[in-house]
């Protein structure tokens, strides 16, 4: 399809420890911010599904963009650390292929959760 570049995406799904939602949404927000300003990433939305799981889908340009961007150290080691912390069990990377892609993005003033500069 025509409006479908070759960007990278994926879902990245997590249980999480009891009590550390909080925490999690706090590193996860500050790692996400740092890689859309740092590392060329173009944004992820977190998820908390029904089933408990927590999804974060990612966009980056390229797969090679992707992989050049992880590459270097770590935007913010200690908020890596508080991620990883939270989390009880990851589940396998899906990567997904655009076939169609009609998102809009959200406002930054229209949604409670998106970070703002």
């Amino acid at each position: 399809m025509d409006n479908v570049g070759t960007a990278f995406c994926a879902i990245y799904r997590w249980r999480l420890h009891p009590g550390s939602e909080d925490s999690f949404v706090q590193a996860w927000s500050r790692i996400t911010k740092l890689l859309l300003d740092e590392r060329g990433s173009l944004g992820s939305r977190l998820h908390r599904g029904p089933d408990d799981i927590w999804y974060s889908y990612t966009q980056w340009p390229s797969a090679a963009a992707k992989a050049e961007g992880l590459s270097r150290p770590s935007v913010d080691p200690e908020a890596w650390g508080q991620m990883r912390a939270a989390i009880a069990e990851s589940l396998p990377e899906l990567i997904l292929e655009p076939v169609a892609d009609f998102l809009a993005p959200i406002p930054q003033d229209g949604y409670p959760g998106t970070l703002t500069n």
